[in-house]
């Protein structure tokens, strides 16, 4: 479990995040989103360490983030940036980065970090090409190295920015399944989405953040039923049944924050 209390966060004398609080639950997807520029990015940063914390806290299973060292929290989050360089490795040695946090300097894999890596490979579906650079495959081939990445970080907190990006549609529907299978293991899954249908589809938790701040939180029905989407990004949830689950889909209005 996650705990974000009254987080302040900003670049010099630019604040960015105000007053933000949220509860990211054990077993639990939680999913983000908001405008571009809101503040979902800078809130996964400032949760691992990349931004300090001007005011608030980021407690993590009783213990505060800002009093664990590096390591320890690397070993207890993993993190899937947005934005990611593409660098001359295979394609197994940038999932072995994921072993990081757990070797001493020297770095010196071990038999279980190898391990690790050929069974996030083969949950991704890409074990074959261990061997090949990273630099040569496509966008959405990337990606899932990269996913498999975090997934070798063995961690308890799975933070994803943006996961889809680059992936085909059956490629995002495996990503979707693969996040609920990370829940039901007891893993705390937070995501920032811009597709808020599919947010809507999956999560467990949406929290609806507009210039810094989280202005709504609840479940996804709860969600649709507030009305909070068509304020923030002029469009309207509607919702219906099919096959036993709820669909989702978008009516554009002109109302917006």
């Amino acid at each position: 479990m996650i705990e974000i209390s009254s987080l302040y966060v900003g670049y010099g004398d630019c604040e960015i995040l105000h007053d933000v609080s949220l509860v990211c639950d054990s077993g639990k997807i939680t999913t983000l989103i908001g405008p571009n520029g809101c503040g979902k990015s800078t809130l996964l940063k400032t949760v691992i360490g990349m931004l300090p914390i001007k005011k608030g806290d980021v407690i993590l299973d009783g213990v505060s983030l800002q009093k664990m060292p590096d390591n320890i929290r690397a070993q207890k989050i993993s993190y899937l940036s947005q934005g990611k360089n593409i660098p001359d490795i295979t394609v197994e040695r940038m999932v072995l980065h994921g072993r990081f946090p757990y070797l001493s300097y020297p770095r010196k894999y071990r038999k279980c970090d190898f391990e690790a890596a050929q069974n996030a490979m083969q949950k991704m579906g890409f074990l074959p090409l261990a061997k090949k650079p990273v630099s040569k495959l496509s966008g959405g081939m990337r990606q899932k190295v990269y996913i498999a990445m975090a997934l070798c970080q063995g961690t308890d907190v799975i933070m994803m920015d943006e996961p889809n990006t680059y992936l085909d549609i059956s490629q995002q529907l495996k990503i979707s399944q693969i996040s609920k299978e990370l829940a039901l293991n007891n893993k705390t899954v937070l995501t920032v989405s811009h597709d808020i249908i599919s947010a809507l589809k999956i999560s467990d938790k949406i929290a609806v953040m507009s210039d810094g701040k989280i202005i709504y939180t609840g479940t996804p029905s709860q969600v649709v039923e507030s009305g909070v989407v068509e304020k923030v990004f002029g469009v309207k949830i509607l919702s219906f049944e099919a096959d036993g689950e709820q669909e989702f889909y978008y009516k554009q209005t002109e109302a917006r924050l």
